[in-house]
This record gives structure tokens, sequence and C-alpha cells, in this order.
């Protein structure tokens, strides 16, 4: 009941393989390689900044957007009246 023997894991593989097929697969794993290689230099690039230097301040998020529609209903004052 423990661990899967070998040949449990060879079906496995081989009912994925089926599935997706080896070019699925192939473009699947080098995808996964590439964002883990990204993920490592973006770690790289972020420790080697200055800690002390302080960051850009994040926008405030206001309750209208700045171009908004003065004719537009607002559906629950509708409702309300």
């Amino acid at each position: 009941m423990g661990s899967f023997s070998i040949w449990h894991w060879l079906i496995v593989l081989l009912v994925v393989v089926m599935i997706f097929g080896t070019k699925k697969l192939r473009n699947m794993g080098s995808d996964l390689g590439g964002a883990v290689k990204g993920f490592k230099d973006g770690m790289k690039d972020g420790s080697s900044s200055d800690p002390a230097a302080p960051s850009a301040p994040a926008q405030q998020v206001t309750g209208q957007p700045a171009n908004s529609d003065k004719s537009a209903i607002d559906v629950e004052a509708r409702q309300k009246s």
C-alpha cells in the first residue's frame, strides 16, 4: 500500500504521453525551465539592489476613475429609490 512500484510510474508516464503528446510535454518543460531561470535571475537582481533606498510610493486608488462618465447610472442608487 505504501509507494508505487516502477511499473505503476511507467504506466502513468505512458498515459500522460498519450494524452498530451511529446511535443506539448517538451514545450511545457522548456517553458517551466525558462520560468525557473527567470525567477532565479529576478532573485539575484533583487538581492543586489540597495535595501536602504526607498522604493517608489504606491499610487493611491480612488473611488472614481479619473475619466469617469458623468452620465453613468449608479445601479445601487437606482434600486434604492
